[in-house]
């Protein structure tokens, strides 16, 4: 059972099946002026229309990348370079996507000034501190709609009123919440919008941008003018015909795979939390995507759980699939406030519509094993104390033994 389906998604068979031809059949290049390339041209344009019609956007203002890294990297920089005369200041939260902390990283090493607003306990922003963070050389607000991580929400429609009536540039990164929740850029009140191909069945290495009409960036990538002068090189025809293909099922069937999934969650989360002991929730429980839940365990190590669970034939993961290769604490558990030694111990599940076949008690049981195995190796848990240690379980509230 493939239980990691917020590090990439199943190719679904609707899609495979709509992009075959463009590998061979109709492999001209979508610039040329004869047939085989109008042909390509044409497809590139339905696939536009496609992402457009699910977020609610027009067809001019959908532009086409490498994937939703690449999509970030175009709206922070785009914008940061193209306003730079008007200011210097950004603003985000402490646990973004790192397609967005390296790229501000990158921009405060050319004197850029970015403000890192925290997240809480409950992973959410407070509006009080954005409002508070602004400046008069603040240029553009970057927060992401989704984490990755912990699947908490932010209030993205407020937080785009507030960039609108200051005329601030507003961008989120939606690629963990499209084909989730509804994504309507209208509603949400942004500038910039990020997505990505194979977070929702579609094909990797194939995103897109929403710019709306009238906001101007600065290109990152130059060359023969593709894709309206904003991202040169040749499209990639077969991935985004993909792409587009996987935003119409994933717009039609949105409210079907939400009420599916969110009940699949909440059962997960009553039962783990039911049944193995000093296991925590990671962020708001109510304000978080339907499909994905992070728990933390006391007095273990999250990839030796995942070995074991992998061995049982679930595949789940302790965090973001771009930083699974780093040993140090995840940042977005950390921003949350907690213990790095905690944050070790964390398991991050994210279910699909396929996972209607999941099995919760039977996954339950086998994680609650696991769990406890590694406890009696762990040189960090007692049996007989409550891990805050504040009372014995064998002597009472009066030992003094343990």
């Amino acid at each position: 059972m493939y239980l990691d389906n917020s590090a990439t998604t199943q190719v679904s068979e609707e899609v495979f099946e709509e992009m075959k031809p463009y590998f061979r059949e109709e492999f001209g290049n979508p610039s040329t002026l004869y047939g085989i390339g109008r042909e390509s041209k044409k497809a590139l344009n339905q696939a536009r229309q496609r992402v457009a019609d699910a977020i609610n956007a027009k067809p001019e203002e959908i532009i086409f990348t490498g994937g939703g890294s690449e999509s970030d990297n175009l709206a922070i920089k785009g914008i940061a370079f193209k306003l730079a005369k008007k200011g210097k200041h950004i603003i985000t939260t402490d646990f973004e996507h790192p397609a967005v902390k390296e790229t501000l990283y990158f921009l405060e090493s050319l004197d850029f000034k970015v403000t890192y607003l925290p997240v809480y306990e409950n992973g959410v922003i407070k509006i009080d501190d954005l409002k508070e963070a602004i400046t008069d050389e603040t240029i553009l607000i970057t927060v992401m709609h989704g984490n990755n991580e912990i699947g908490t929400v932010q209030p993205i429609e407020e937080i785009g009123k507030i960039a609108r009536e200051k005329g601030i540039k507003f961008h989120t990164d939606a690629v963990q919440t499209f084909g989730k929740i509804p994504v309507d850029v209208e509603k949400l009140n942004v500038d910039l919008l990020s997505l990505s191909s194979h977070k929702i069945n579609g094909p990797k290495g194939v995103g897109a941008l929403y710019i709306k009409k009238g906001t101007r960036v600065t290109p990152l990538i130059h060359g023969g003018g593709q894709e309206r002068g904003i991202r040169a090189g040749t499209e990639n025809v077969p991935g985004i015909v993909g792409f587009g293909k996987a935003c119409e099922l994933a717009a039609n069937q949105l409210d079907e795979h939400y009420e599916k999934l969110s009940s699949i969650r909440d059962e997960l989360i009553d039962k783990v939390l039911g049944t193995i002991p000093e296991a925590y929730l990671n962020g708001d429980k109510e304000k978080r995507l339907p499909n994905l839940v992070n728990f933390r365990f006391k007095a273990i190590e999250g990839e030796s759980l995942i070995l074991l669970l992998d061995a049982k034939g679930y595949q789940a993961s302790t965090g973001s699939a771009c930083s699974s290769n780093k040993l140090e604490a995840s940042p977005v558990l950390t921003a949350l406030g907690l213990d790095p030694v905690d944050v070790h111990g964390s398991l991050r599940i994210s279910l699909s519509p396929e996972s209607e076949k999941f099995d919760v008690d039977e996954f339950v049981d086998i994680l609650s094993e696991a769990v406890s195995r590694l406890r009696q190796m762990s040189p960090l848990w007692n049996d007989d104390l409550d891990y805050d240690g504040v009372m014995c379980k064998k002597h009472g509230d009066d030992c003094r033994m343990c």
